[in-house]
């Protein structure tokens, strides 16, 4: 394969996996990683490093879009960026004594497990108003609303310290195994805080950004981050991102859960055989 025919391929996945990314909130990595190492045979290293750029370029392309939109909860996702900043850098030093393949296993069986239970009863509307408000909640006016067909929708935000220790696993996670922690951050928003849906994957995606960009720095300082590699993806995953936000606002939410699932399901068996492999 020629050098244009490559960089036309890798764009083209580049650009599914930026409109997956902004659908689930999850970012471009997850189909960008496995594409490059398995399909092309890149250095897992250089992999990351192109995946992290594509991360932040979704995060740029879609969070804009969110928060214009009215679907992100800035507050919320800085609040909990605390808990992913702390797990990452505990996750850090527990790379050194804790081996990856068992945390990767044990990642993915959650993963799995969660899918499961996610076709059990679960209702898509959000936390009924009023409610009474912890203070946690009240004293960080972490409520909100997002926009809809029927107008501008309020939702309570719940269980804000369960939520914040489910993020500092998800950095811990991210810093053990050098993957993306979208995944848990829309689980712990949407199922364990009663977040909307729309709206946890459109934070998620402001989140996302910030904890690449303090990666991508470290990975750009040892040297793998490609630029013939990183560009088209970057340029596809922006461009792919950025029709996601379009067709995220019209979808219905049980449309996106199910496409998140499947996602979630297939990301939580490649965990595993990963981690059996040994190849994390």
């Amino acid at each position: 394969m020629t050098i244009l025919g490559l960089t036309a391929v890798v764009l083209g996945v580049s650009l599914a996996a930026g409109f997956l990314g902004a659908l689930t909130g999850l970012g471009g990595g997850v189909v960008i990683v496995p594409f490059l190492t398995l399909a092309l045979g890149v250095d897992i290293r250089y992999a990351i490093g192109a995946s992290l750029v594509s991360v932040i370029a979704t995060s740029s392309g879609a969070a804009s879009a969110y928060v214009k939109e009215g679907f992100s909860n800035i507050r919320v996702g800085m609040f909990l960026e605390v808990g992913t900043t702390l797990g990452a850098i505990a996750g850090a030093f527990l790379a050194a004594v804790v081996s990856p393949p068992v945390i990767a296993v044990v990642f993915g069986s959650v993963l799995i497990v969660n899918v499961f239970f996610s076709f059990a009863k679960h209702s898509d509307a959000p936390s009924p108003l009023p409610v009474p408000s912890d203070r946690l909640t009240a004293r960080l006016r972490l409520d909100g609303e997002y926009p809809s067909l029927r107008g501008r929708v309020a939702y309570h935000v719940r269980r804000v310290p369960a939520g914040l220790g489910l993020m500092s696993v998800a950095g811990a996670l991210s810093g053990l195994l050098g993957i993306g922690s979208g995944a848990l951050k829309v689980i712990a928003m949407d199922r364990v805080m009663g977040i909307p849906f729309k709206v946890s994957t459109a934070t998620s995606n402001f989140m996302i950004g910030v904890t690449a960009a303090s990666s991508a720095g470290i990975y750009l300082h040892r040297g793998y981050i490609d630029p013939g590699l990183t560009m088209p993806v970057m340029l596809g995953v922006l461009a792919g991102s950025v029709l996601g936000t379009r067709v995220l606002v019209r979808t219905p939410t049980r449309h996106l859960r199910l496409l998140f699932d499947v996602v979630i399901f297939l990301l939580g068996v490649e965990m595993i055989f990963n981690g059996l492999t040994g190849k994390l």
